[in-house]
């Protein structure tokens, strides 16, 4: 679907070139792009290889346990019917621990991972489960303390402050991680699970 619509955007983009007498600045900034997207995903893998190797340290020592104890109580709020010493409860905090520390990428193979447990558990295999639905949430929310991919785009796209966005970043994801689970708990309420 994404292809088509991209193929869309393309020819309409070409056809307007054609019609208005733009049609070389169209070309020429389709090479540019290709060139300034190169340079961006150059200055991203080394960045994400950097945090994706930190947090499979962070996976592989007891900084894990540590990280569980401090999230735990979160978790539990969440997830009250989760036990505590299940792979599940660990590929959630690894993927809640991710999102804190701006790393989308990291977290989605341990938000995957979770799925696949809460979907074991899940009575009807055809609907979400209440846990599942609010762990998507939460996911899309993605409170992060340090937006690090965020930055690097920032620095390789040249900005003078990459890290200015911080504080805008706390108060958005904040705030949108307490609305959905407040909406969650009410619609949950009514609704009949199974």
């Amino acid at each position: 679907m994404i292809n088509k619509i991209w193929c869309f955007f393309i020819v309409i983009a070409i056809a307007f070139g054609f019609l208005n007498g733009t049609y070389e600045e169209v070309n020429n900034s389709i090479f540019s792009s290709i060139t300034d997207t190169i340079e961006l995903v150059i200055t991203l893998f080394g960045s994400m290889c950097f945090w994706s190797g930190i947090m499979n340290i962070v996976k592989n020592t007891t900084l894990i346990n540590k990280i569980q104890k401090l999230l735990s109580p979160l978790i539990k709020s969440l997830f009250p019917d989760l036990k505590k010493d299940t792979e599940v409860y660990k590929d959630i905090s690894m993927n809640m621990t991710s999102n804190i520390i701006g790393l989308g990428n990291a977290a989605t193979p341990c938000g995957l991972k979770a799925i696949e447990g809460l979907q074991e558990s899940n009575i009807n295999k055809k609907k979400l489960s209440n846990n599942m639905m609010l762990f998507i949430l939460i996911n899309t929310a993605s409170i992060q303390l340090i937006p690090t991919t965020i930055i690097s785009i920032r620095m390789g796209l040249g900005s003078k402050n990459p890290s200015g966005i911080i504080v805008g970043v706390w108060f958005a994801s904040i705030i949108t991680f307490l609305f959905i689970v407040c909406i969650c708990k009410i619609y949950f309420k009514f609704r009949k699970e199974g």
